[in-house]
């Protein structure tokens, strides 16, 4: 629920101050993911996020330690406008394919971070919500683009 509250109220925020959704919204998803990311290589934080990794698959710590690199470099292709329609695409890819880990959390009903894991229902809300968002970033009809950045 945090990274929801941490993208609506950056959203606002940089909306105010931009006004322009594109933009407003690529700052916010990067703070988001760079909130998210952070988990990943807290050691206390690490361990839930591990534990969230479904059984099937190896290495699930070291498939957290890559989930949270890509997560920073995705926070910062999106700061980039050049970068920034792949960066929402790969990240909108990326959390599909992590929500087998949000799916596992909240079936098994998961600690993380000393509370429960997110019903099954509110997180793949938020999941809709997120990948919708960087979806709007990624394919952002041509009159809703950043301005090109002059060389």
């Amino acid at each position: 629920m945090v990274p929801l509250i941490v993208l609506i109220v950056t959203f606002i925020i940089f909306f105010a101050v931009k006004r322009n959704w594109v933009d407003a919204a690529r700052y916010a998803f990067a703070a988001m993911f760079v909130l998210t990311a952070s988990a990943h290589f807290v050691p206390s934080q690490r361990i839930d996020l591990v534990r969230m990794v479904p059984p099937m698959f190896p290495r699930p710590d070291l498939i957290v330690m890559i989930t949270g690199v890509l997560e920073l470099l995705g926070a910062i292709g999106l700061l980039v406008p050049r970068t920034s329609r792949l960066a929402a695409g790969a990240l909108a890819v990326m959390l599909v394919a992590l929500f087998p880990a949000n799916i596992h959390a909240a079936m098994n009903e998961l600690m993380i971070m000393g509370k429960p894991a997110t019903a099954l229902l509110p997180r793949t809300l938020m999941q809709i919500v997120f990948i919708g968002g960087l979806t709007m970033i990624a394919w952002r009809p041509r009159w809703a683009r950043p301005a090109p950045v002059a060389a």
